[in-house]
């Protein structure tokens, strides 16, 4: 039995409320079930309860037994003072106030019906399962599901939000420089991103704009903080890199001292982190106030065309330094935009709307709809219940599902829960 699961029976009264009474036997009316609190103190504020036909208005204390309220120090806690009913799914002790008046006693267990108890028991079943649900996934109603997921869209972007917010503190409330540090790090992609994201932070955003009529320059700023022109190669493209590296390193006191190294292993040639740097590195060549032009932007065709990047021509028959390759344009795909689009474009979109106050989810909601649904083991799985992942607004609500819910046993506080917990 979780204390969660009298939250829910509490807060949205699945409790047989005809007859109820106290331990002591004093009838019992619920007049309103009160707020229900998620920070420290009462489980609820602002009840009121009819007891023997007197009116009580104040607080409410949710344990799984009695005795939890001498187990968790509420006697000697003023803020418990107010508590007027104390709702216990085993009574084993009377609970007394710091004036030595008895607070009254409602044992749940004797008003929640069998099915009820049977729906929880089969959602929190100690059988091995993926999740709780998985069973009954495929059951839920298309509006329940739907509406839920997303909610949990939206969830999940709000916490991306403070992420950002917390970087734009620290760049200073440049969002150019937010939205430079966060494309390097989805650059970087899984295995590299924390690398790329150290890279960025490496320097000054202000370097990149006064580098950025400049190719070779960005290129040799991006490969030396990376600490990729350390190694003894004799081609001309290097050997002009690493002379721009020198001396951007010394006209910008430029320090590598805090950059994580880079991963090759076990990467696809095309995601090597010389590939995704010159690529960024073009983009800020290409295009110039690149936050503001994004913007602007609100269809996936032009979003597309903008990232519209290869890399530079050395890269199209290399991967690495030093080894030829068979000759290929080495473009962003469309696949690899679609990532650059969930992960960074628009969450900072999101962000940058929010301080100004403005609601954009309808646009947020087209374009995710529009954007093919990630493809990873989560999502395979989810599919496997149920074909539920079509776009990414789907996929990326599932990753949001599975981490801060299934993966927490949060039933309780999901929709799809509590839809099971609400069969006949």
């Amino acid at each position: 039995m979780q204390e969660d699961f009298l939250h829910y029976l509490w807060k949205h009264k699945k409790i047989i409320s005809t007859n109820l009474k106290t331990t002591k036997g004093e009838l019992i009316t619920i007049v309103a079930v009160g707020k229900h609190n998620h920070n420290t103190g009462p489980d609820f504020f602002n009840a009121q309860i009819l007891i023997d036909n007197q009116l009580w208005a104040g607080n409410l204390e949710i344990h799984i037994k009695s005795s939890d309220w001498y187990l968790h120090n509420h006697e000697i806690d003023s803020n418990y003072d107010n508590v007027i009913l104390h709702v216990v799914w085993e009574h084993d002790t009377e609970i007394f106030r710091k004036n030595n008046t008895e607070i009254p006693t409602l044992e749940l267990k004797n008003y929640v019906t069998k099915t009820a108890l049977n729906n929880y028991q089969k959602l929190f079943s100690n059988t091995q399962k993926w999740i709780n649900c998985e069973y009954d996934f495929a059951s839920i109603p298309e509006f329940t599901f739907n509406n839920w997921l997303e909610r949990l869209y939206f969830e999940r972007l709000e916490r991306k939000a403070v992420n950002i917010e917390s970087i734009l503190k620290l760049s200073t409330n440049n969002w150019e420089a937010v939205l430079f540090k966060l494309l390097a790090k989805n650059f970087g992609l899984k295995v590299n991103g924390d690398s790329f994201f150290s890279i960025a932070n490496s320097f000054d955003f202000s370097i990149v704009r006064k580098q950025q009529s400049n190719l070779l320059s960005l290129e040799a700023l991006f490969f030396g903080q990376a600490g990729l022109l350390q190694t003894d190669c004799q081609e001309p493209y290097y050997l002009e890199l690493e002379k721009e590296y020198k001396f951007l390193k010394q006209k910008f006191n430029l320090s590598a001292q805090n950059v994580t190294a880079l991963q090759f292993f076990r990467l696809r040639p095309p995601n090597f982190p010389t590939i995704r740097l010159s690529q960024l590195a073009n983009i800020y060549f290409i295009h110039q106030n690149v936050f503001s032009k994004l913007l602007e932007i609100k269809t996936l065709e032009d979003f597309y065309t903008f990232f519209q990047i290869e890399t530079s021509v050395f890269w199209e028959t290399h991967y690495t330094f030093g080894k030829a390759s068979k000759a290929s344009k080495k473009k962003l795909t469309k696949a690899f935009i679609d990532l650059l689009l969930i992960n960074t474009i628009i969450p900072v979109k999101f962000s940058y709307a929010k301080q100004l106050g403005k609601n954009i989810d309808e646009e947020i909601i087209k374009l995710l709809q529009q954007i093919n649904s990630e493809k990873n083991s989560v999502i395979n799985k989810f599919n496997s219940l149920k074909n539920v992942s079509k776009s990414a607004l789907q996929s990326q609500a599932l990753i949001q599902l599975k981490t801060e819910y299934c993966d927490k046993n949060r039933c309780l506080k999901c929709a799809i829960g509590n839809s099971l917990l609400n069969k006949i």
